[in-house]
């Protein structure tokens, strides 16, 4: 993300500190923080001068759990993904998605059936 200064619109340095390397960027400060830390982020430009230095203090932290379902789901599909990347035959990626079509039109009528019988 870059910033333009607000005095003369040259690009502006961000550097998050005092206690962190240089290379650390704000969001990955944010992530890291502990609640009640504060976090001091300076904006420079090197072309007029112009400084300013903010303060954010983290005031809470709401952590929430991920769906491991929508993760398991995903890793198979980046799984899926590079297998099929990895399979230079037309042929078999055709028969592939052959397979894969006729498991869903299965599945789908199962699924049917059972709602049906409810």
């Amino acid at each position: 993300m870059t910033m333009d200064c607000p005095a003369c619109g040259s690009p502006v340095t961000l550097e998050v500190g005092p206690d962190r390397p240089l290379s650390t960027s704000l969001s990955d400060a944010v992530l890291a923080a502990e609640e009640d830390e504060q976090i001091e982020v300076t904006r420079d430009c090197w072309d007029c001068g112009w400084h300013e230095t903010r303060a954010l203090r983290v005031a809470s932290i709401d952590r929430t759990a991920g769906d491991e379902t929508a993760v398991e789901r995903a890793a198979l599909i980046d799984e899926i993904a590079d297998e099929l990347a990895a399979i230079g035959c037309v042929g078999t990626l055709e028969e592939t998605l052959a397979a894969i079509r006729e498991q869903r039109e299965t599945d789908s009528a199962t699924t049917d059936t059972d709602d049906a019988a409810e």
